[in-house]
Order: structure tokens, then sequence, then C-alpha cells
């Protein structure tokens, strides 16, 4: 088939790709003629493993081609899928839709033959009927069916996700679109994808009801967490033990620094706006926003505390920015507000990240960026794992020691044991366990 996707970022570029290794022929859209540019030169506009792989291998094959026509693009497919960023609207929270609706207005002139136009950016209840408004409102004469296509990918392991999707929600009415959007999933045949079809704005709040629902397990097991430091428990031994009961399962019960990222704080805010406006507000997910962001706060004065109470004038190491490993995403990243907050109380903060320190920069420019996570840490009075990337689980402990002005580990996604660190000489802290445990120490 010949699909358009409008919008060149995280969710377009990775559905992009992954349509045309399907066999379709795909034509991605943007605005920024420096990304497709880019694009065109083979140079990924984001970190996201092997995605810039199956882009030049789709390229190559003639399959995949990028443009910043979107008229013409838009004119020749068979299904346009919308995917551009819906950003939390200052003041309220609310989704921000200009970027939504845009597109539409651009697109509806330009509709040839029968046209599924399809939103798969994050949009709030209702916004596929305001879609459809516009196009209508400006081409009559279009023959055209708006339909909801929410996307489920997680960042760092999109490709896998949208290659094998635990499901596939549509949101249409139209049998004639049902019948485009299986043809457009048809390949995923094989891997018995369940493809659930139901009304436009129940897919709309499907997405939104699935990541607030994500939010609210981690921040239940972070509130556990403080729990369990408070009365001598280990969290992780209490995650296995919930988790192993297949009515709530073991994933996302893994305590840390709270929450970040592209998806979960503008979607649960959007939800809960959406709520308000509908006259039913969600108490339950507006206390797991309240709560997760003064978690991020919270974290700070952990490491302050670790460090004997004070860090004015001591030399502070992160290692680990992003919001999570496999990507350069420092979206609503916990590293933010934890750097604020050292700094508020007198810190000088180094830090080091495998690929998002170049995003960080123009977030953070009064950090010092080292090239690596020994030079990150030397000299320092306490080393800080804010982010779990597999290159910071086997470092050299004793190396690490001689390094640092003072030993001082405070490990905010405990990936060591405790006793191993205390052995190289360490003062070890975790998340939500006993002063003399952490994740592994039971394993």
């Amino acid at each position: 088939m010949r699909i358009t996707i409008v919008g060149s970022g995280y969710v377009g570029l990775v559905s992009g790709a992954c349509f045309a290794d399907f066999g379709h022929s795909v034509v991605c859209v943007d605005k920024d003629a420096d990304k497709i540019a880019a694009l065109k030169a083979g140079r990924m506009p984001i970190y996201e493993p092997g995605l810039d792989a199956l882009v030049a291998e789709n390229v190559r094959q003639e399959r995949l081609i990028f443009t910043t026509d979107l008229a013409a693009a838009a004119s020749d497919a068979d299904a346009v899928f919308i995917a551009v960023g819906t950003p939390s609207r200052r003041g309220d929270g609310f989704a921000d839709l200009s970027f939504v609706h845009a597109v539409a207005r651009e697109i509806a002139p330009a509709l040839r033959g029968y046209t599924v136009v399809c939103t798969k950016s994050t949009v709030p209840v209702g916004t596929g009927d305001e879609v459809e408004r516009i196009i209508r409102e400006v081409n009559p004469a279009a023959e055209v069916s708006v339909a909801s296509n929410p996307e489920f990918l997680r960042e760092g392991a999109a490709i896998a996700d949208f290659k094998r999707p635990d499901r596939i929600v549509v949101g249409t009415q139209d049998a004639r679109a049902e019948a485009v959007m299986r043809e457009v999933y048809r390949p995923l045949y094989l891997n018995q994808a369940p493809i659930l079809v139901t009304d436009r704005r129940t897919a709309e709040l499907t997405k939104y009801a699935a990541n607030a629902f994500l939010a609210a397990k981690i921040t239940f097991i972070n509130e556990v967490a403080d729990l369990c430091e408070a009365v001598g428990a280990d969290v992780q031994q209490v995650a296995r033990g919930i988790g192993l009961d297949k009515r709530i399962g073991p994933k996302f019960l893994h305590a840390g620094p709270g929450y970040g990222g592209s998806c979960f704080p503008k979607d649960t805010l959007a939800l809960v706006k959406t709520a308000q406006d509908a006259g039913t507000p969600l108490r339950l997910v507006e206390t797991v926003v309240a709560v997760n962001d003064q978690r991020k706060r919270a974290m700070a004065r952990k490491v302050i505390k670790a460090c004997g109470g004070s860090v004015r004038g001591k030399t502070v190491a992160l290692l680990g920015l992003t919001f999570k490993p496999d990507t350069d995403d420092m979206r609503d990243a916990p590293s933010l507000a934890i750097v604020a907050g050292l700094q508020d109380a007198g810190a000088r903060i180094v830090a080091y990240d495998p690929e998002g320190m170049a995003h960080a920069r123009t977030l953070m420019p009064e950090v010092t960026y080292a090239e690596d996570a020994y030079a990150c840490a030397e000299g320092a009075d306490a080393l800080v794992i804010v982010t779990e990337w597999n290159a910071f689980r086997a470092l050299d402990l004793g190396r690490l020691a001689r390094i640092m002005n003072a030993p001082v580990m405070v490990d905010l996604r405990n990936i060591y044991r405790s006793q191993d660190v205390r052995a190289k000489g360490f003062s070890y802290r975790g998340i939500g366990t006993d002063p003399g445990l952490s994740q592994a120490d039971k394993a």
C-alpha cells in the first residue's frame, strides 16, 4: 500500500521505517528541511537501536523516501498517518493539538480518491472528530475516513514493539476504513498480533488509559520503596513477591527516581485535564502526577543525605541523564530535577551519558560533561547512578574508589549489590532497600 507518514520524529520515523520494511511504499514528511536533508543523508534525528540500519535498507530498496512536500505525498496515499507532536500546553497541561489540526487543514485539499486519514499521535478523546470536521470543511468533496491508531512503542525497543506488538488498536466504525487498516497491518498476521477494532473515541482513550495505568504502577512501587526504607524491608523482593501474581505481573515494578520521557508525563496531564473538563476527575491519576513530580526532587535530597547532609562546594558525578537507557530522550528526565536540586544546594555537577549529552547540554549548560564514566567520577565526592545503561553495570569499583575524592555511591536504579560496592570501600545507598541490601543481594 501507499502510506504517508506526517511527522518524522520518534513515532513517525519508526512507524514509517517499519511499514516500509513490511513491503509498503512509504513517504515520510516533515516541515523541517534540515531534518529531511539529514535523513536523506542517512543521519537519524533520534537515537533508537537498529533504526539507522532499518532506514538505510528501506531507502536502498526504494520503499522509503523523505520529503517536505506534504501535499504531493498526501495526494498519492491510500492512508495518511498523522504522527506530529502533541506536547503539554502551557498553563493547563492539556495536549496542544495545533500541529495535528494544521496537518488536517494542509492535507485536505490535496486528497485524491478514497483515503484513510489516521491519527497515530497521542490525542485526547474527540480529536478524530475535529480532524474530520476540518477536512470536510476545507474539502467537502473529499472521499475520506478518519481513524485512530494509537502507538504503543517503548523508546529503546520501538522496532521490536512495532513488529511484535501486544495489540493493534484501530478506532473506526467505517467498514472500508477497517479493511484498509487491516491491509496495512496484514504483514503482522503471522505474528498473530490481535487487532482490536473499536470506535474512534474509545481508541483515543485507550492510549491514555494504558499510559496512566503504567505510570500509576511505577509510582506505586516508588512509594512502597520509601516505606521499605523506613521499616527495613527490600523493595526488590516485595516487587518480586507481588509481580509473581499473574494479575499484577512483574513489569513496571522497578523502583527508581520517577518516570519521565515523552509519554507518561504529558499523557497523564492530558488525561487529568480531559477528565476534569468532562466533570469526572481522575483523583488517582492526579495523585500519580503530583507524587512523581515530588519524587524527582526528593532524589536530590537523598544524595545530599548520603553526602553527610551537605553538598555545598562538593562535586557530584552523575552517570546517566536520559530518562531511560537506549535513547537520547531528555524530556522530563529525572536527571533535570536532580541536577537542579543539587545545584541549588551548592554542588558542582559532572555528568556522563552514552547518548544524551548533546541534548542535555542545551538544557543544563552549567553542568560539566565528561568523556566516559571514569572521567566523570574522577575527584568526585559522590557518584550517582541515574540511568541504568548497560555500560554502567560492570564498572571497575576499585578504580572508581581510587579516583574519587570520597567513595560514596547513590544507586538510584539498584543495579549493584551493596556488599560488592562496600567491599571496595564505598558508602552505598540504593532505592527502597535496607542500608545493607540492594537489588541483587538476594538473587
